[in-house]
């Protein structure tokens, strides 16, 4: 048997066929292109734009997108928080508004009565050169509620006088007040002050307030807390301060020490063109306004 040659099935070589011509005189060499070759194979072609390729200045959009969600969150917060309290101050101003008009509220008036200085006595010690006041005072204050619906609850007060800024003798009146609508109150009150230290600028003015005719200067401070009721309505405590100025006053001869010193012989301070006014005292945290 005659053996057969199979052919390989792996592509054959880019292969060129030499057939020599046979015969006289010239031989010659022909070369015949195999052109049963397959195509070369595809190239795989690879997507450079990966994430890892991207550019180093190019934020990634995942964050970019929670950057704009919390900026927008944080607008919708700052605008409803802003429409709320843009809300709330507008329905105050509308109820302050009829509470007005249906009761014409008013605020309460102070006015100083009498302040009879019975005891200032300006002691100097050689040894340090220092002055001490001692003082005595009887203050009496009215007060008005002008309104005819509304009434004011007082806590006790506290009561400074100044000159100059400088506190020269301070009191109470330890007692609650309550006010009816139309109605006026008087307060008693007694003011002292023992062995005082003051400052030689403040006891110079003072010695030079003393000789003129009209005397020192004085102003009143009175600090308390007070609630208002309104029919059945009653609001919260609200701190207030009275500050009454405007008042002069002499001292007593020998600065009412004397063994003959009376209660008729106190000098009583001048205080027609005396003018309290009245301002609250909000007090926010630790500030008081």
């Amino acid at each position: 048997m005659t053996d057969r040659v199979y052919p390989s099935s792996k592509p054959k070589p880019n292969t060129t066929t030499k057939t020599t011509a046979a015969g006289g005189g010239g031989g010659g060499t022909t070369t015949t292109p195999n052109r049963n070759l397959p195509p070369p194979p595809n190239k795989t072609q690879f997507n450079t734009t990966t994430a890892n390729n991207r550019h180093p200045y190019r934020p990634n959009p995942t964050t970019t997108t929670h950057r704009r969600r919390r900026r927008s969150c944080f607008c919708l917060c700052c605008f409803w928080s802003t429409l709320i309290i843009l809300l709330l101050l507008l329905i105050s101003t509308i109820a302050g508004c009829i509470l007005y008009l249906l009761y014409h509220p008013h605020r309460p008036t102070f006015s100083i009565a009498a302040l009879k200085i019975s005891q200032f006595n300006l002691s100097t010690t050689s040894s340090d050169d220092t002055t001490r006041l001692t003082s005595k005072l009887n203050l009496t204050l009215s007060t008005s509620n002008p309104n005819k619906k509304i009434t004011f609850f007082y806590d006790p007060f506290t009561i400074t006088l100044q000159s100059h800024e400088t506190q020269l003798a301070n009191g109470s009146f330890p007692n609650s007040l309550t006010i009816k609508p139309n109605n006026i109150t008087i307060i008693h009150s007694q003011l002292y002050t023992t062995s005082l230290l003051l400052d030689p600028e403040t006891v110079t003015k003072i010695r030079s307030d003393l000789k003129k005719k009209s005397g020192m200067p004085l102003k009143l401070l009175l600090d308390t807390e007070v609630r208002v009721k309104i029919e059945t309505l009653r609001t919260k405590k609200v701190g207030i301060r009275i500050e009454c100025d405007g008042i002069h006053s002499l001292i007593p001869k020998g600065g009412g020490t004397g063994r003959n010193t009376t209660a008729s012989s106190a000098v009583a301070a001048t205080v027609t063109a005396a003018k309290c006014k009245l301002d609250l005292r909000i007090k926010i945290w630790k500030w008081t306004f």
